[in-house]
């Protein structure tokens, strides 16, 4: 009897350890993802794409989100634009007063008011050190109103430009809809801003050349703690990242030797707001970004 006991307890055992063995695990993109969100204190939103083999990811990809510093790349867009048409020269001169400084990230607001630089360094400014003073110094001269028109045109129908920091230099997207107000600064989809790092890359924003140098300026942006953070000295990253006391984002393209990937991250609605490389959105956007290059490259 206690023979048939043990073989009946062996066989029970042995099934439990067989189907724990079995237990499914994350091994596709999509769990991997879901897997590291899991637990997070706050909202995130993904969307990624191999440029080279065209395989797509995203999670709430399509919904709209708070841009904070990233609408600076369609800001930069639409100025390349508008000199590619006559319609302003790099050498034009912008003068920094009181009333257009701003506070965050920067140099320009440690200068004396009557200080002046010409667009072309306010633009690399505005995305190598997010310089929120040399955006509302370019947005004095391009307007909102024309960004978002421009990025109408190239189809990214999520992307607005709302207003200069600090306020002033309303959109009519501002003015017209509330709801646009939540937004702040400004309002995209991850999609959106996937599709206008791709579009950069074939060069079809202003114009190859255009394309180019704007992909250069990224590449130089200072702010790497997010998707360019531990990437290797042989690897590139063009990418312009954005942060509220309760945002971190992320856009931009890492070139990775199996295919350049292309990707959005938001992370928003976090109660820790600390203004520092341990912020558990950058750790997230780090992290996401890892898996996004493991799943997506070929």
């Amino acid at each position: 009897m206690k023979m048939k006991i043990f073989s009946f307890l062996t066989i029970i055992l042995f099934a439990v350890s067989s189907f724990a063995q079995k237990a499914p695990e994350a091994n596709t993109l999509d769990q991997k993802v879901k897997a590291a969100i899991e637990g997070f204190d706050g909202m995130v939103w993904v969307y990624a794409k191999n440029l080279d083999s065209g395989e797509e990811y995203s999670y709430r990809g399509d919904e709209q989100v708070r841009t904070a510093s990233t609408i600076k790349t369609p800001i930069m867009a639409e100025t390349f634009r508008q000199v590619a048409e006559g319609k302003l020269t790099w050498e034009d001169q912008l003068e920094v007063t009181a009333q257009n400084k701003a506070g965050g990230s920067g140099i320009l607001r440690e200068f004396s008011p009557g200080s002046k630089v010409d667009l072309k360094t306010a633009v690399i400014l505005m995305i190598v050190l997010s310089d929120n003073t040399a955006t509302n110094l370019v947005l004095d001269k391009v307007t909102s109103d024309a960004v978002n028109e421009y990025m109408g045109k190239l189809g990214l129908k999520d992307t607005l430009s709302m207003r200069k920091i600090g306020g002033g230099g309303d959109s009519k997207a501002w003015l017209n809809d509330n709801r646009n107000r939540l937004f702040g600064l400004g309002r995209s989809s991850p999609k959106d801003m996937v599709r206008l790092m791709e579009m950069l890359e074939k060069g079809e924003v202003v114009s190859k050349e255009a394309s180019n140098e704007m992909l250069a300026i990224l590449k130089r942006q200072q702010y790497k703690d997010g998707i360019g953070r531990a990437v290797s000295d042989t690897m590139q990253v063009a990418s312009k990242s954005g942060s509220l006391d309760r945002l971190r984002s992320d856009a931009g393209i890492v070139y990775t030797r199996r295919g350049r990937i292309a990707m959005a991250i938001t992370t928003d609605d976090m109660p820790v707001t600390g203004y520092n490389q341990e912020n558990p959105g950058l750790h997230m956007i780090w992290k996401l970004s890892q898996i996004l290059q493991d799943g997506l490259a070929k």
